[in-house]
């Protein structure tokens, strides 16, 4: 087994308001792949596919209910998780845990996003 987690999805409320936070706190572009049939709104952040890395997505539909309780999600942070985290409050978010050293792991941070989630970053510096 290459990762413990293959794929991961962040529920949002307003898919719109979600998609251009993320967009531009992470620094990527988030494709989007609806569901029309099951009246899902869905968008994939940029991961790498060839090499089957890690993806995940925003998903917005019935059941789907953000919470700052549930599983810790960490993104990417680049190389430097300081470049996204300066991002979240002046996009809508609220950070819970600044940037902080877990020494030879790197660094990590925790925010609320614009739908309620709990979410963090993590970076080697």
């Amino acid at each position: 087994m290459k990762n413990a987690v293959n794929w991961f999805e962040i529920p949002v409320k307003d898919y719109q308001r979600a998609k251009q936070f993320y967009a531009t706190v992470i620094g990527t572009e988030i494709i989007d792949h609806p569901m029309p049939e099951d009246n899902i709104k869905y968008g994939v952040f940029a991961y790498d596919m060839e090499n089957k890395g890690v993806g995940g997505a925003i998903i917005q539909g019935e059941g789907q209910n953000p919470t700052a309780d549930g599983a810790t999600i960490y993104l990417n942070g680049g190389d430097d998780l300081s470049a996204p985290l300066s991002r979240v409050e002046a996009n809508g978010g609220k950070i819970l845990m600044p940037k902080t050293d877990i020494n030879e792991n790197g660094f990590i941070a925790q925010f609320i996003d614009t739908e309620g989630n709990r979410v963090a970053l993590h970076s080697m510096m």
